[in-house]
């Protein structure tokens, strides 16, 4: 499981930056893609990433701000150039829906693929899927605008290895069929019950992204232990109020907020155009000053997301 910012700019793009585009791949958990927001031009910044749009199989819009929309037709219509045509879901606020059929409509785009919309207004849970869950949450933005909390379904304990000798059960292709299987009979008729020999599960992975926002410290419960939280960072430190007159946060807040929900890793996005290179790593160090395990993403910045121990 990785994430791959594919855009990391506010408003509009710059040199440096393309408009917000983030992409949770999980190639061994769900064998899919599944892409928060599609700012304008994403589907170009995607031909330089692994990233395979027909892989993308659902799509998660946190407002209908226009950089953070701009790039949904081009990518519908490229995932049915490719030969996509597997189902994609979308799931956005109130208004996402007319957006895009208008836009296909217009423009005489037909999909090779069912295409599913699902609009949310209130905050709780909007998708379970193979163990995985979704929820979203109402953020403090000029429009309706949401966060989405992403949890990983538990995993099983490990294989305890000592335990199956010391009952006389030997290492080789047995211990798979145990770790595969409720019951296993052995030669001998015993069974062996596989939750006899399994250590304590292990938590799956919560990754929180939220979209555009102020006032963040509301929503600490929200992002409580996650591993992952990104969030925006439009402003420096010494702009709140410009911040919140724009319904924006900035490198503080956000690393305030990461050190009230005790998450494990911050990432900050959404920067402002009127930042440029030789600003970044004050910005960052803004934010590390508050919440030592800051980063901050580039445009086709990779992080990795690794299991629990």
């Amino acid at each position: 499981m990785e994430l791959i910012f594919l855009g990391t700019g506010a408003g509009m793009p710059s040199k440096e930056r393309n408009v917000t585009a983030i992409a949770l791949s999980m190639p061994q958990e769900l064998n899919s893609v599944w892409l928060f927001d599609c700012g304008e031009a994403t589907q170009h910044q995607i031909l330089h990433t692994p990233i395979r749009p027909r892989k993308i199989s659902k799509i998660f819009i946190t407002h209908m701000h226009g950089d953070h929309i701009f790039g949904l037709p081009g990518l519908l219509g490229s995932r049915s150039f490719q030969g996509g045509d597997s189902k994609l879901d979308i799931y956005g606020p109130e208004g996402i829906r007319q957006f895009i059929e208008t836009s296909l409509h217009t423009s005489r785009t037909h999909l090779s693929y069912p295409l599913e919309i699902h609009e949310f207004t209130e905050e709780g849970l909007i998708l379970e899927e193979k163990g995985f869950k979704v929820s979203i949450k109402k953020l403090e933005h000029g429009i309706p605008c949401f966060g989405f909390r992403i949890e990983e379904p538990e995993r099983k304990g490990e294989l305890l290895v000592d335990k199956l000798r010391a009952d006389g059960i030997q290492p080789g292709p047995l211990y798979k069929e145990i770790k595969m299987n409720d019951t296993v009979v052995l030669e001998d008729g015993r069974i062996v019950y596989r939750d006899d020999y399994l250590g304590p599960a292990k938590r799956g992975r919560i990754v929180s992204i939220l979209g555009d926002t102020r006032n963040t410290a509301r929503h600490a419960e929200f992002i409580l232990n996650s591993d992952t939280l990104v969030h925006e960072a439009t402003f420096e430190a010494a702009k709140p109020e410009l911040a919140h007159d724009y319904f924006h946060s900035t490198t503080e807040e956000a690393a305030r907020l990461a050190e009230a929900g005790q998450v494990g890793q911050l990432i900050i996005t959404h920067i402002s155009s009127r930042y440029q290179e030789e600003d970044e790593m004050r910005l960052l160090g803004e934010a590390r000053a508050i919440f030592p395990n800051t980063e901050l993403a580039h445009d086709f910045s990779v992080f990795d997301l690794p299991m629990k121990k």
